[in-house]
């Protein structure tokens, strides 16, 4: 019972979270669009409106096609199915794992519904020295960090073969 209660909490997390995701654009949209960087700590973090056409670090900015929006689309998808797919046979696993699985298909699914939406992803938040980001991107780095986390300590409580 405990689990199938953690399972709807973490879908509804998620789903949260793909709000939270989206609002934070909307309002980044509405307040940045048409100004410059808004300095939060001088040097170090702005905020400034952003409209993503590529993917992750503009590993895609030297083509230019009309279908790099699709297949943009299509290959985030399939990512997606990979993670839902992995988090449905983890079902099991620690609360530390779902948790990662949650955040990554939470921050998927917002930048997928971007990109499906607008045909690019709106980023806001710039730490100087990197690309600029959005809360997506951070719930997918924290949603690997846990996957590590998880995959140590099961290393690590694995009985290991003397040979």
């Amino acid at each position: 019972m405990a689990r199938r209660v953690m399972g709807w909490v973490l879908i509804l997390f998620t789903l949260a979270l793909v709000g939270c995701d989206h609002a934070t654009k909307a309002v980044a949209q509405a307040a940045l669009e048409r100004r410059g960087p808004l300095s939060i700590v001088p040097g170090v973090l702005d905020l400034r409106y952003a409209e993503n056409r590529d993917m992750a670090f503009s590993l895609l900015r030297g083509i230019q096609s009309p279908a790099k929006v699709a297949v943009l689309l299509v290959c985030s998808m399939v990512v997606l199915g990979v993670v839902l797919l992995g988090w449905w046979s983890s079902r099991r696993a620690s609360v530390t794992e779902q948790a990662g699985y949650a955040l990554i298909v939470a921050g998927a699914l917002g930048n997928a519904i971007d990109r499906g939406v607008r045909g690019y992803v709106i980023d806001f938040i710039h730490l100087h020295r990197w690309p600029v980001f959005n809360v997506a991107d951070i719930a997918i780095v924290a949603g690997g960090i846990l996957l590590g986390i998880a995959m140590f300590r099961r290393a690590r409580q694995e009985p290991r073969e003397v040979s």
